[in-house]
C-alpha cells in the first residue's frame, strides 16, 4: 500500500465524507492491504450512497473474496437491479456478467 496515496485519500474524504467517491477509493486502496478497513468503507458506501452504483462491482469482489458469499450475492443483485433503474446498460452487463461468474463458481 503507497502510505502517501491513503494519506491523501484520508485527507479527501475527511475534507468531504459526503463525496462518495471519496469513500469509495478509500475502500479500493484499503481492500489491497487492510481487509477490515476496506469491508468499513464498503459498508459504508452501501449504507449512506446506495445510488453510488461504482461500488457494487467492487463490494460484491470484495465480499465475494472474504468469503462472506451471502453478502456477495445481496450486493451483486442490487448492483444488476440498480444499474437497470439507472439505464447503465454498460455497467449492467459488467455487474451481471460478474455475478453470474460469482454463481458459477459457487457451483464448482
Amino acid at each position: 500500500m503507497n502510505n502517501s496515496l491513503l494519506a491523501s485519500l484520508i485527507a479527501f474524504y475527511e475534507e468531504d465524507p459526503s463525496d462518495p467517491f471519496n469513500a469509495y477509493a478509500l475502500a479500493i486502496e484499503y481492500a489491497k492491504s487492510d481487509a477490515a478497513e476496506a469491508g468499513r468503507y464498503f459498508d459504508l458506501l452501501l449504507e449512506k450512497h446506495p445510488g453510488y452504483l461504482p461500488t457494487y462491482y467492487h463490494a460484491g469482489a470484495f465480499f465475494a473474496a472474504s468469503g462472506n458469499v451471502a453478502r456477495a450475492d445481496e450486493i451483486y443483485r442490487k448492483g444488476v437491479e440498480l444499474a437497470l433503474d439507472q439505464q447503465n446498460a454498460k455497467t449492467h452487463r459488467e455487474l451481471l456478467s460478474a455475478y453470474n461468474n460469482f454463481k458459477d463458481e459457487l457451483e464448482d
